[in-house]
Formats: structure tokens, sequence, C-alpha cells
């Protein structure tokens, strides 16, 4: 029994290193706010995938791209319908050689544009850095770690956006004389405290089309509806993969319930 529990103890030290490394390094644990999509039975709220496509067009792009994700995407996931799509993907310009210009409107099999023509470009705008490619950006950044905490709460990638988005502080007096130049203090950021993008967020930075005239968006609802979206376009069949699930849970529930019936036929002679 004792080196049962040490087994015991062991296993549960290794599942927390993660944890304490972590926690070593200064960055907070991600924000625990909730999202509709979440949970075995969670799906994805359309209107507010709308709006947190309008941020990251509005916001994000200026910046980072989503090479991942085609305009169609939207109108196969529910988001828009196929007109929509359609306008939103000939709102922008796509490199075409075959074209006279070398430019034409969007189509709807193109995937988003991204915001700069080369790395090197990316880099020069960006102090050195190259902004994220933020396609699969809630699966690559965990808002917390620990084995057990992941198994039960998820990675919390989008509770670490959202709390990027939102993390922005004034640097302790300690930290502050050694702040680099151009960059700002965000103790949720996963690369270190300092970050070198400002607070992208300020209240009614976008107008929301579903909002009543002169509603101003607060930074968490933004912060919050373009978190969302970027769950969706990491896990854009999240929905279906959890509606197969749960059909195969209730498969193996009546199997299991069979085999139990014909094991109790075959052997109720023997007893």
């Amino acid at each position: 029994m004792k080196k049962l529990a040490s087994l015991a103890t062991a296993g549960l030290l290794l599942a927390l290193a993660p944890l304490a490394a972590f926690a070593a390094e200064g960055q907070k644990e991600a924000k625990h706010i909730s999202f509709a999509h979440e949970g075995p039975f969670g799906t994805f709220d359309r209107q507010q995938l709308q709006r947190g496509y309008k941020v990251y067009k509005e916001v994000c792009s200026t910046c980072h791209s989503m090479r991942f994700v085609a305009f169609r995407n939207l109108a196969e996931g529910g988001i828009f319908t196929e007109e929509q799509v359609k306008a939103l993907a000939a709102s922008v310009s796509v490199k075409d050689a075959s074209t006279e210009s070398g430019e034409r409107p969007g189509l709807p099999a193109d995937h988003f544009p991204s915001p700069f023509a080369t790395e090197d470009d990316a880099k020069n705008a960006n102090g050195g850095a190259v902004p994220p490619d933020l396609s699969l950006i809630t699966k690559a950044r965990p808002g917390w770690y620990g084995t057990f905490n992941q198994l039960v709460n998820g990675i919390g990638g989008p509770q670490y956006v959202y709390s990027v988005l939102t993390g922005y502080e004034t640097a302790p007096a300690e930290l502050a004389a050694e702040a680099p130049a151009g960059k700002h203090y965000n103790p949720y950021f996963g690369s270190g405290h300092w970050i070198g993008m400002a607070a992208p967020l300020t209240p009614g930075r976008v107008v929301y089309d579903d909002k009543p005239e002169g509603y101003e968006a607060t930074v968490d609802e933004m912060a919050k509806d373009v978190s969302a979206f970027l769950s969706w376009t990491a896990e854009p069949k999240m929905e279906e993969r959890k509606q197969l699930g749960f059909m195969v849970m209730i498969y193996l529930a009546v199997f299991s319930i069979l085999l139990y019936l014909v094991k109790k036929k075959i052997w109720a002679d023997q007893h």
C-alpha cells in the first residue's frame, strides 16, 4: 500500500510539474471566463461569431494573418450566408498575376489575405517580430498548465486570448525600470511580461451591427467575441465532433447492455 501511495504521489507531482514551472516564470493564469461553445453540449453563438469576425477584420487583421481560413468557411460554419460571404470576399483585393493589374476582387474560395507581403515587411512594421498567425492560436497557446487542470478545464486557449487582450497593466516598480523599449507590460502574455503589441482594444473601437445605434462596445465584449471567433477558426468542426461523440457514447451504452443480456442468456443454464 505504501508503494502504491508513493507511486500515486509521484504521478500527482508529475501532473502538477508543468503548472509549477509555469508559475515560476511569473505569468498569470488566464482569467476563468465561460464561452457558449464549451462543455460537452456547448455550441457556438453565431451572432457572437459575427461580432468576433468584425473585431478581427477591423482590429486584428491589420497585423495578424489567418492563412488557414477561407472566406467560404464562414458560410460553411453558418456564420454568414453565401451572399454575405461573397460580399465580404469581394471587399478585399487578392494578388493574381493572370490579371492585367495583378490584383482582383476576392472570391469565397480565397483565404484571408495577409496584412504583409513578406515576412521581412512584417518584421519591419513590428519592431523585428512577426505577429503570430491567428488561425490556430487558441489551440497553440494554453491559458493554464497542469495535466489534471487541462484534463478538466481544457487548455484555456480562448481564455488566454481574452486575458491578453484585457490584461494590460501598469508595470510594478521593480519591473518598470527594466522595461524594453517599445514593449508593454502584460502579465498574461505567454512569452514573458513584455509584449510588443500595444493594447489593441478601446471602448467603442468596433461598431456592432446587431446592437442599437449609439451602442458602445466594451473592451470586455470585444475581447470575448474575438476569442470565441478564434476558437471557431481553430476548431470549425467542433460541433459535429461533439454530436458524433455523443452518438458513439449512446451506441456503446446500448451495445454494452446487449452484450450483458447475451452473456446472461448464454450462461443462464450454467448456474
